[in-house]
């Protein structure tokens, strides 16, 4: 093994060491506990850049990169150093400090750049633009001016900074729900997930695609991001579907939606769901329990829209031959899963989220002790360390990065500004701010990972909806529904973009099937504003109309974006299908009623007209 990969390792270890070391035994002071965080995440990124380089023969590169890596644990690292004599001036800034925040805030772009792309990267530069030149705007938009030091202190310094509840987030919750996703991993958990899928659907028509579905969505409670979830099932699940008769495009759709709806799927959810928590101040289990129904409509949906392409393209079952035993994968490592019931109970006892992992990290680190196959030889303890420090990356990246925005935001109070601008332009009518917000969201999260998309418009948009009464919760809910869309959405899908490195097909021809099988996941967040219900707010008794009505009516919206419900679909009948399952989610007996008419009138029709008289499919 090469020197810099090893060293990568060494630091990945210290990662994982640091965050257990602090979850058992207290975290430090926030700006320590964030600075040491970002620090290891720094010199891990110049790290691989470097290991890259070399491996090009371009050892001027290597030092360069070493280099970066030394100024970033610097600049991240100073405030730990320090962090007496900085918080005794209570956020003034020395001379010397202004260079320091200066090389921080390059480096921690360029970092961030050589991580997740270029857009996050504009985004802040736009914002720190803002701050230093929204003096020479005009009208409501423009701010009295800052200088240079002024700026820096509140990116640097302040606590809506570099080091703010984002990046906290990513130093307390989000490492550790890592470390025991990885652990679960490295486990085999989700080559029994994904056995026990395919098993349970194999013998149906399309069964791969429905294994996909099924699996991604058990496979986003170890990993709770849209692309680690394509990169983990879709190498199983997309050659299965492409076998079996789907179109590659059609395999990879399936895949990425499946998986961008694992960050929906309690009880581990995706990145966002815990800086959600923080932000709105609600315990991770309401937001958990509040993304149940939702969770559950959207993946019904897919898995409709999924029998009903095989349906269409009249797919056969799969060979029996091919399809794995669920007992024998359950027996052989099925008792690692217990983990998850045990990081829900010690949430449902009252344990915070980062405790909780914490020992659900010691359970499953006890249970891999039973079977042979499961144990956590020392190669595979370094592969979960080295696998935790490449999925921490991105989050604590993006993180940081988003303080430099929530801090301009803060100083120039471009937040409210923005939140107003959103009540004018819709002319205070709740569906235009939501469509607004929905449209904010999936532009400002155009390559950006769940996580950094969600703090945007969190900051930026949804005080915009609260102010027109929607409830805290179902708009940070909405909001959150639409920045995970990003990764499925053209000209930026990056779900899309990893299913089309497994399925060689055209990403963008990807994104946009994607789009038809996963349209539920554009429509619910509307419906669940307007009736929280599907949020699972009220008494059991009240939930039961409201889900069951969603229900069908997200089985008919599938019908009408796949063309196909009790046979081909022409416009008319396509059309008439849409409205009925628009008014089975709309909240009202009136609505529900006349959208069960309409179903079963599209039903009647399809199976009692003779087949002259069918309407060709459009699609």
């Amino acid at each position: 093994m090469k020197i810099l990969p090893a060293i990568a390792i060494g630091v990945s270890v210290a990662l994982v060491l640091f965050s257990l070391y602090t979850a058992a035994f207290g975290v430090l002071p926030d700006v320590m506990q964030r600075g040491i965080h970002l620090s290891l995440a720094m010199i891990l990124v110049y790290l691989h850049a470097a290991s890259a380089s070399q491996k090009n023969g371009n050892r001027l590169g290597v030092f360069v990169l070493l280099g970066l890596a030394i100024l970033g644990l610097c600049a991240a690292g100073y405030q730990v150093v320090f962090y007496d004599a900085v918080a005794s001036r209570y956020g003034a800034m020395t001379d010397a400090e202004i260079i320091i925040a200066t090389v921080a805030v390059i480096v921690l772009l360029d970092a961030t750049r050589r991580t997740i792309g270029w857009s996050m990267v504009v985004l802040a530069l736009v914002f720190l633009a803002y701050a230093f030149w929204g003096n020479l705007l005009w009208g409501d938009i423009a701010h009295r001016g800052y200088d240079l030091k002024r700026v820096l202190a509140q990116v640097f310094l302040g606590a809506d900074g570099i080091f703010g509840t984002p990046l906290g987030v990513s130093a307390t919750f989000v490492v550790l729900i890592v470390i025991l996703g990885a652990l679960l991993e490295g486990t085999g958990a989700s080559g029994v997930l994904m056995d026990i899928a395919v098993a349970m659907t194999g013998r149906s028509r399309g069964g791969p695609a429905k294994a996909a579905v099924v699996g991604s969505s058990l496979m986003g409670m170890i990993s709770g991001t849209a692309v680690a979830n394509v990169l983990t099932t879709g190498t199983i699940s997309i050659p299965l579907m492409k076998r079996s008769g789907y179109k590659a495009h059609v395999a990879g759709a399936i895949e990425a939606v499946a998986s961008t709806g694992g960050q929906l799927m309690p009880p581990i959810m995706g990145a966002a769901a815990f800086l959600m928590a923080d932000i709105i101040e609600t315990p991770y289990t309401e937001i958990a329990r509040a993304a149940i129904i939702p969770a559950a409509l959207f993946y019904l949906a897919v898995f409709s829209a999924v029998h009903l392409e095989a349906v269409k393209s009249g797919l056969k079952p799969m060979d029996p031959s091919e399809l794995p035993s669920a007992k024998k994968s359950f027996i052989s490592g099925g008792h690692v899963l217990l983990a998850i019931p045990a990081f829900v109970g010690f949430l449902m006892v009252g344990y915070s989220v980062m405790f909780s992992s914490l020992w659900a990290i010691y359970v499953l680190v006890a249970l891999s002790c039973l079977r042979r196959g499961t144990w956590l030889t020392p190669r595979r303890l370094l592969s979960v360390c080295k696998s935790t420090g490449d999925a921490v990356l991105p989050v604590a990246l993006a993180t940081a990065t988003a303080g430099i925005i929530i801090a301009v935001v803060t100083l120039t109070g471009i937040g409210l500004k923005f939140s107003s601008l959103i009540v004018t332009l819709s002319g205070g009518s709740l569906f235009l701010a939501l469509v607004l917000t929905m449209l904010s969201s999936l532009i400002l999260g155009m390559g950006l990972p769940t996580a950094a998309a969600y703090i945007l418009v969190a900051t930026l948009a949804a005080p915009a909806l609260v102010n027109l009464g929607v409830d805290l919760l179902a708009a940070h809910m909405f909001v959150f529904y639409s920045a995970l869309l990003s990764a499925i959405t053209p000209p930026v899908a990056l779900a899309a973009f990893a299913a089309a490195a497994i399925s060689g097909e055209n990403p963008m021809r990807i994104a946009v099937v994607s789009v038809k099988f996963g349209i539920v996941a554009f429509v619910i967040p509307y419906f669940f504003v307007m009736d929280i219900r599907l949020l699972g707010m009220g008494e059991f008794s009240t939930l039961i109309v409201p889900v069951g009505s969603a229900a069908l009516g997200v089985i008919a919206l599938a019908g009408a974006a796949q063309g196909w419900f009790a046979g081909a679909l022409g416009w008319i009948l396509r059309i008439t299908l849409f409205a009925g399952a628009m008014m089975l989610i709309f909240p009202g007996m009136i609505t529900n009623t006349a959208g069960l008419v309409a179903l079963a009138a599209v039903y009647a029709v399809q199976k009692f007209a003779k087949p002259s008289q069918s309407v060709t499919s459009p699609s």
